[in-house]
């Protein structure tokens, strides 16, 4: 077999298990893709000795017939897990020369299971941003090209190395994480499968922290089956992370019937947007068409509050990075700024974080400290909470009428070139989300599907938001809508 790295998940897993190919096969195969691959800065730590002994000791277990789903699977890791030895930055300056004594709860599962790590991935800094382009490594670099137009594409953000990494057949999957659209935003931009899961259903600890209430870590694959594989290995109970919810991991996979009949799936009005390209609309009405031949019934229903999802996003989000990006201060660990004669601890902590944190990081570091300080905390943090209790009230509302899931587009446009989105405006950067921070608002789980391509061959994706905690049933639907999207597209092979 030739090409072993285009496989997705299922099919290299169902080779693996019937020995037509090994692990270390695989993996050789992967490694070889991500040194041809530079030019799309997708991968910025590589860890090929650390890949190979792992695919090594996955032929053993799958030859002893012990062997769960994920093992023997070469994948990426964002750079926003902690890796043991392995340099974990958050593509931050100020964790230069950071390497953790210790695993992150989810790549500690994957390796459990006995998954390959490749590498470390490219991401925005501290996974803030939705271009990939706030990164101490530089910009990744979508594998998608306009047609014949060489310009340089986003791959999304803030995962956007793993979305090109996935798309360009380096790795056979990625994790990714989704503060406000991470995973499903890029995933759409770059024509693969990304789901954020319900808040709590996979373990925070050890992934370095943006907005606690908010972050979820979830898998970048290659299609929906895919997702449910890699999705059911990270999922799981953690003690080491209070919000972790103590609940039974069901068989995801299983779960995929394409089997529909009946579903009640919600059109939310407030998601048509003034502006909106009539692509997008047309994609999303076809959608609605897809479900409904696989025998969904289709619902017009409100979402009333959706209009202040994002200023509400936008002060909720930058206050807890402001609080958790404090304790980057030179002192315990990652970069320390050059002091001079006389400067005091209130120097370090100014010299080291000015050199140590980008301008996105700086300014989101500023909004939240502002909002969160006397006589502006009522006025705009509490205030955004309790919008947010709204914005999940509507959705609870919905779903008790009876509703199973929300079809939505994922993103308002296409993938954009790098720089198009300069940072004199960096409120245009901040709309690419208005389809997306509702989800995280309100704890739910989504999933970005890629459904169709622009009158530029560029990818588009499709959003579903299921029910708390059911992510098996939103993952089935999804199944239906790539089924009946047929979806085939693969970026042309410039880099």
């Amino acid at each position: 077999m030739s090409d072993l790295n285009k496989l997705g998940l299922a099919e290299a897993r169902d080779a693996l298990r019937k020995g037509d190919v090994t692990s270390v096969e695989l993996t050789e195969s992967c490694l070889k893709a991500i040194d041809d691959a530079d030019a799309l800065n997708a991968f910025v730590h590589k860890t090929p000795e650390i890949a190979l002994e792992r695919a090594k000791a996955a032929d053993e277990r799958i030859k002893g017939g012990d062997a769960p789903s994920m093992c023997g699977l070469p994948i990426g890791i964002k750079d926003l897990f902690c890796t043991k030895g392995v340099p974990s930055q958050a593509a931050s300056k100020i964790l230069d020369g950071f390497k953790p004594e210790y695993e992150s709860t989810v790549s500690q599962q994957l390796a459990d299971a006995g998954a390959v790590m490749l590498g470390k991935l490219n991401m925005d800094e501290f996974a803030m941003g939705s271009s990939n382009e706030t990164s101490v490594y530089g910009n990744a670099v979508s594998p998608w090209r306009r047609g014949n137009d060489d310009a340089q594409l986003t791959p999304g953000g803030s995962s956007g190395g793993s979305a090109s990494a996935v798309a360009a057949d380096l790795c056979l999957a990625a994790t990714g994480t989704d503060t406000g659209g991470s995973i499903r935003q890029p995933a759409a931009f770059v024509g693969i499968t990304g789901i954020k899961p319900t808040y709590g259903r996979c373990s925070r600890w050890g992934i370095v922290a943006f907005a606690s209430s908010l972050d979820q870590a979830g898998p970048m694959t290659k299609n929906v089956r895919d997702a449910a594989i890699m999705l059911e290995t990270m999922c799981g109970h953690d003690t080491k992370d209070s919000t972790s919810a103590e609940l039974a991991v069901p068989n995801f996979e299983a779960m995929l019937t394409g089997d529909i009949k009946g579903k009640k799936i919600g059109i939310p009005k407030e998601y048509r947007m003034d502006g909106m390209p009539a692509e997008i609309e047309k994609l999303w009405s076809e959608g609605a068409e897809m479900l409904k031949a696989a025998g969904a019934e289709i619902v017009d229903i409100s979402l009333p509050h959706t209009k202040y999802a994002l200023p509400a996003y936008y002060v909720i989000a930058p206050a807890e990075a402001s609080s958790n990006l404090a304790r980057y201060d030179g002192v315990r660990y990652g970069r320390r700024a050059q002091l001079a004669q006389g400067d005091g601890i209130t120097e370090m902590y100014e010299k080291t974080r000015a050199e140590g944190f980008g301008h996105e990081v700086q300014r989101r570091v500023m909004v939240g400290t502002y909002v969160l300080s006397a006589g502006f905390y009522d006025a705009y943090y509490n205030r955004a909470r309790r919008v947010r209790t709204l914005i999940k009230k509507d959705f609870e509302d919905v779903f008790a009428a009876g509703v199973d899931a929300i079809l939505t587009p994922a993103t308002p446009s296409a993938a954009f070139g790098l720089g198009e989105m300069t940072e004199a405006d960096p409120v245009q950067m901040y709309l690419n989300d208005v389809f997306t921070v509702t989800v995280n608002l309100a704890g739910l789980p989504g999933i970005s599907v890629p459904a169709g391509l622009d009158k530029q061959g560029l990818p588009l994706g499709l959003q579903l938001i299921g029910r708390p905690w059911e992510e098996g049933d939103l993952l089935n639907t999804a199944y239906a809508l790539e089924n009946a999207a047929g979806f085939v597209a693969k970026p042309g092979k410039w880099w």
